[in-house]
């Protein structure tokens, strides 16, 4: 008897055969949806060459975010629901299946064949588990080596014959080697990191996460799922991501348009308070002073004595007629604006109109009929200027610190009961400033003008703030950041032990009352996905010193990872061990105390070996960046140099700091980590 042919059905290749079928079909529906959007013709529809412009822009990011990655799997799971996904979806029949991934693709007649990862019937490939399936008979993850599906992994949740077992596609992801910026999580994201991801825009969340936990990550998809199930709203409200500084920005900007989100914004601190130029530095003891949220009280007094109490009438000649305002009347409209406690500007602009209200006042009693247009012109009247003028002088938030600055008096009199005398004298300038030009303005000093510009006219709101690093910040810099979201929601993101500024955060709750969001919720982290377990117990030996009370994290990761402290005789042996770890695929740090990094980076050259400065994107040719210790928060490498641990803390102004910024310094690295020094390590890294 001839041989029976195979069934096609039987092969064990036939369901990857399948789903690379499914890939295939699905980027041609993604390409047809570009063509369909890139096809639109707009000359009929717009009214106007504004609306032209406006459509224009918007169809020129709609063509963005329906760009197909070649590299980037268009789905990453599967899930095959036991019945229709809810009553109150009528999203399908029994047994219907999801494809989910980064954006949703729909064929040519509008059915969908991927899942955007942020609708609610994608929630259960993150959440479901066996103890609660959430009606899902099978989760199945897709494994790719580049653009390509190379690899399934299957999970029956409603079999109670399978027992759970650590997904190693799941676990692959989390692991494998980066090169260039930061990716996304959609397919890796943990079920406690989904229900940060999900909150509500309403409330503020605050995350505590150790290194390797994705808190960052978590702020960025938070972002990416408030514009999705809000997206109306926080287009017309903005959203905002603030950093530590560019090379950190640089570092994640890519995540939000990889998951097609184009419009949302990034800033540091400095830049949103930057109506000065920054040029001088103060020492640790002026920051921490000037950073102090009691300075915001000193402020409002030095703003608001500018106001002064009328002794003189204002008289207002029209035509013929003097009509007279006397003083005890002028005086009660000033306390009943400074008691309404608004803006200064919006108090100062609300002023004439309500002189001007006093003299129509006269002109009804007095048979005359007066409409709106002689208010106007009773408030614009020179007479009435002039009062203005004299009550409620203008302000300029510059020159307003400025004087508090450079003039000891003016200081002592609206600082009285708040700062003490040495306080004063350490905020003061040495040398007295002529102009807000010639001023060498310090970070702190900007902060300090933008609550001033606050106190003078409302900073604008935005829907959502995203801050990150948020440990480093002084309290005065909470309530910068706090004025973009009075009448929005944020997202604090940080760690406690890595506050690595003299006045780094001492608890969140304290952060959330500064920022002006008492009522957020405290989310922690505690599961450390990215860094190896022997890297992130050695480096908790330091929490103790650091941040008492803190919960370590607990690696989850399979693989242990690479780590080694070894004794070197100098910078020779430091580049050796970076040329050992470049021999690995993926990225390397190598990170030293910023006194160091010149004479690293000369014998790096010497060597022949090619580096990079943070935030700058690494390639395959050159995957070794030189970080100064400064500048590692935030950043992560595959395997990282950590060069003489006792300059990093000797480097910085006192030992907790230190301590603190060496902590930052041993958790970037993803897969290994060489600890190199020549001198004593410090103590608390013993035992």
């Amino acid at each position: 008897m001839s041989a029976t042919a195979p069934d096609p059905l039987d092969d064990p290749r036939a369901p990857l055969t399948r789903e690379r079928t499914h890939l295939a079909d699905s980027r041609a529906a993604l390409r047809a949806m570009r063509e369909d959007v890139e096809a639109l013709d707009i000359k009929d529809v717009a009214a106007n060459w504004v609306n032209a412009t406006v459509l224009a822009r918007q169809i020129d990011d709609r063509i963005k975010a329906l760009a197909d990655l070649s590299d980037t799997p268009l789905f990453f799971g599967r899930l095959d629901y036991l019945h229709a996904p809810g009553a109150e979806q009528a999203e399908g029949a029994e047994g219907e299946r999801f494809y989910i991934g980064r954006r949703h693709v729909h064929d040519a007649d509008g059915d969908p064949m991927v899942i955007d990862w942020r609708a609610p019937v994608s929630q259960p490939f993150y959440r479901a588990s066996k103890k609660d399936p959430m009606d899902v008979g099978l989760r199945r993850r897709f494994g790719y080596t580049g653009g390509e599906l190379t690899a399934y992994e299957d999970e029956h949740l409603s079999d109670p014959s399978e027992t759970a077992a650590t997904s190693k596609l799941l676990q692959q992801e989390i692991e494998r080697p980066r090169v260039g910026p930061m990716r996304d999580i959609v397919a890796t994201i943990q079920p406690e990191q989904d229900e940060i991801v999900r909150s509500g825009l309403g409330g503020t969340v605050c995350v505590q996460g150790g290194p390797g936990t994705g808190k960052t990550a978590v702020g960025l998809h938070r972002v990416a799922y408030l514009l999705y199930a809000h997206r109306e709203r926080l287009a017309r409200t903005g959203t905002l991501v603030i950093g530590p500084n560019r090379s950190f920005l640089h570092y994640i900007e890519q995540v939000l348009p990889a998951l097609g989100e184009l419009s949302v914004q990034q800033a540091t601190v400095d830049d949103l308070v930057a109506q000065v130029e920054v040029r001088g530095t103060d020492d640790a003891r002026a920051a921490v002073l000037k950073g102090d949220a009691r300075m915001a009280e000193v402020l409002r007094r030095a703003l608001y004595a500018q106001v002064t109490m009328p002794t003189e009438p204002v008289m207002v000649v029209r035509g013929s007629r003097r009509w007279r305002v006397p003083a005890y009347e002028l005086e009660e409209i000033v306390r009943e604006l400074l008691g309404r406690e608004i803006r200064y500007g919006a108090a100062r602009e609300a002023l004439p109109q309500r002189i001007a209200h006093a003299v129509l006042v006269q002109m009804e009693r007095a048979g005359e009929a007066p409409d709106d247009r002689v208010q106007d012109a009773v408030a614009r009247n020179s007479a009435v200027k002039a009062a203005v003028k004299a009550v409620w002088p203008p302000a300029d938030p510059a020159k307003l610190v400025l004087r508090l600055l450079s003039d000891g008096e003016f200081l002592a009199e609206h600082a009285a009961g708040i700062l003490d005398e040495d306080e004063q004298k350490a905020v003061l300038w040495a040398k007295p400033v002529r102009s807000v030009k010639s001023a060498k303005w310090s970070s702190a000093d900007a902060v300090l003008i933008d609550e001033a510009a606050d106190l003078i006219q409302r900073t604008h709101s935005l829907g959502h703030v995203v801050l990150d690093e948020a440990q480093d910040l002084s309290p005065m810099q909470y309530r910068a950041v706090g004025r973009r979201c009075t009448t929005g929601s944020a997202t604090v993101l940080g760690d406690l032990a890595q506050g690595t500024t003299p006045w780094a955060t001492r608890s969140w709750d304290e952060a959330l009352a500064h920022l002006g969001k008492s009522e957020g919720v405290i989310e922690e982290l505690t599961a450390g996905f990215r860094v190896p377990t022997d890297v992130i117990t050695y480096a908790s030996r330091l929490l103790p010193h650091i941040a008492p009370g803190l919960t370590p994290v607990a690696s989850v990761r399979e693989n242990p990872g690479f780590f080694e402290v070894r004794a070197v005789d100098g910078v020779a042996q430091v580049v050796a061990a970076c040329a050992e770890l470049l021999r690995n695929e993926g990225s390397t740090g190598l990170i030293a105390a910023d006194a160091r990094v010149p004479a690293l980076a000369d014998a790096l050259t010497a060597a022949g070996i090619g580096f990079l400065a943070p935030g700058e994107e690494t390639t395959e040719e050159t995957r070794l960046t030189l970080v100064p210790a400064s500048l590692a928060k935030g950043l992560e490498y595959d395997y990282v140099v950590l060069d003489e641990p006792r300059a990093v803390v000797d480097g910085e102004p006192d030992e907790r700091t230190g301590l603190r910024r060496l902590y930052v310094a041993l958790t970037r690295a993803v897969s290994g980590l060489i600890v190199a020094h020549t001198g004593p390590l410090p103590e608390q890294l013993g035992g």
